[in-house]
């Protein structure tokens, strides 16, 4: 199991952290480091700039929307990356969600699998510099009866192929993954559940005669050292209540459902009514605490690695640690304890 950092969104008041602490994960040996869009900044300048900064850690799209951009795009994007990085770019794809797509890039959130699959078609077309023509329901390249035609992507890649990532959680979207994908981001992984996820991309993956092997699983995973753990569990409080209050719609929100799944059904929906209501402060108080400790590495050295050979064991391959808005002191000792403990649990 590798080591990844999770830089999260660029602008929340930490961008020079975040830039020390990919320079960090560079020099301890991380393997890759994620940035995050969602309506405010978006990835490719973040990465452009952190590989700039950094020398042999991969830079990964955590994710670039799908309906931010053509697929074509996301192609010329991941080429140029990948160049300018000197091979270290990786493409991790998402479809966001319906109030981002239809309230942001006025796109609509209909079949977001099928449109999924025929994006990421295209973009691996482009990217082995096909000259590329498709005709699908969701995308028509190039456009009929017009001056169109069907072009080349100019720029070589480094890389012969540059790995594609899927950000998936509904059981439909899991099986996609392991059909279309190279790896998976995960977001509150747990490792009693996470196996259930993976027998799906498995399915996903025999549809396609490829087993797990060479797939990479890669969680994010906050991360807060603290001699008691229960006390580290109320930092990471305010970022589960956001993505199970909050992210989405009563009526749809990916991570409450998922939440749902993992048998917290009663709480999630406390989570939600009362973020919803604006009592985010109540909605992060109500949190369960075992949800906390199942998608989390909270506590001392120690009992860090535990939880990594829980990870490792579950089928994790790259462990992506957000060290959740910490200051910068303690983000990077963050990154550091993380590394001795990966040494400590021995499934490095």
């Amino acid at each position: 199991m590798r080591l990844g950092l999770n830089l999260g969104y660029w602008g929340a008041g930490n961008d020079a952290n975040n830039l020390e602490l990919a320079k960090e994960a560079d020099r301890l040996g991380y393997s890759v480091a994620w940035a995050a869009e969602a309506y405010g900044s978006d990835v490719p300048t973040v990465l452009a700039w952190v590989a700039a900064h950094t020398e042999r850690i991969d830079v990964g799209s955590g994710i670039l929307q799908i309906p931010a951009r053509q697929p074509t795009m996301a192609a010329m994007t991941a080429a140029t990356l990948d160049t300018l990085s000197g091979g270290r770019f990786r493409l991790g794809l998402g479809v966001s969600g319906p109030q981002v797509s239809e309230g942001w890039y006025g796109v609509k959130f209909d079949k977001p699998l099928a449109r999924t699959r025929e994006y990421v078609e295209i973009v691996r077309s482009a990217l082995r510099r096909e000259r590329v023509s498709f005709q699908g329901k969701h995308f028509t390249l190039p456009l009929p009866d017009g001056p169109g035609k069907p072009l080349k992507l100019i720029v070589h890649p480094v890389r012969e192929e540059i790995p594609v990532y899927l950000a998936s959680i509904g059981p439909k979207n899991l099986e996609l993954t392991g059909e279309i994908a190279d790896g998976w981001l995960a977001i509150f992984y747990s490792p009693r559940y996470g196996p259930e996820s993976l027998e799906l991309i498995a399915k996903g993956r025999e549809k396609v005669g490829k087993t797990l092997e060479g797939f990479d699983v890669a969680a994010t995973v906050p991360m807060i050292v603290n001699d008691d753990w229960k006390v580290a569990a109320d930092s990471v409080r305010p970022y589960a209540a956001l993505y199970v209050g909050g992210m989405g719609s009563r009526e749809q929100n990916f991570y409450n459902n998922l939440a749902c799944r993992m048998g917290f059904e009663a709480e999630a929906a406390e989570v939600q009514n009362r973020y919803l209501a604006k009592d985010y402060a109540g909605a992060a108080a109500t949190v369960p605490l075992e949800f906390i400790d199942q998608t989390s590495l909270l506590g001392q050295k120690e009992r860090i690695a535990d939880g990594m050979v829980a990870l490792a064991e579950s089928g994790v391959t790259t462990l992506t640690i957000s060290t959740v808005l910490q200051d910068l002191e303690h983000s990077i000792a963050t990154l550091r304890v993380a590394v001795e403990a990966l040494d400590l649990a021995g499934v490095g």
